[in-house]
């Protein structure tokens, strides 16, 4: 099972088609919100399933998203919002707390535009950063997440 995770599109279509051209053949993509209605154009590259919540930015857009979502993929427990409800650029604990409590195996958020990684326990939490507006990297960036065998291999790319 291949994941491709991408967040924080702001409305630049080009960079949204570059990702999805980089990331390649996925089983499922998620879209952590900042500009969902990008989401739309996700379905001409990708075949199948695409999740989308909606981000702080969202609300000036109409968008319809839910601001999180919680799916079985692969046999482990995602849980997905942008992250700006949990506070998540003043520090993660509101959100690995929230995990917990779900019992999710992986955490997905956006928002503050910085790529990380990061596993406690046996929980994998990505932030895949922008693929309009990069913080913490010299390029935009997008995650992928293989879960194969049990295990999860979560990694972010650059383009």
């Amino acid at each position: 099972m291949k994941i491709g995770v991408l967040s924080d599109s702001h409305g630049n279509r080009n960079s949204l088609i570059k990702a999805l051209k980089k990331m390649g053949k996925v089983d499922v993509i998620f879209h952590l919100g900042d500009f969902v209605k990008d989401s739309e154009h996700i379905g001409n590259f990708h075949q199948g399933h695409i999740y989308v919540v909606g981000g702080n930015c969202d609300c000036f857009v109409n968008a319809n998203a839910p601001s999180e979502l919680e799916v079985d993929i692969g046999g482990k427990k995602v849980f997905a919002t942008h992250g700006h409800k949990y506070r998540v650029k003043n520090g993660l604990n509101t959100l690995y707390y929230k995990g917990i409590e779900i019992g999710a195996d992986i955490i997905l958020f956006g928002h503050t535009h910085n790529s990380q990684i990061i596993k406690v326990d046996d929980m994998v939490m990505m932030n895949p950063g922008s693929i309009s507006r990069p913080r913490n990297a010299q390029r935009s960036t997008y995650g992928i997440i293989e879960i194969e065998n049990g295990n999860i291999k979560p990694g972010i790319f650059e383009f």
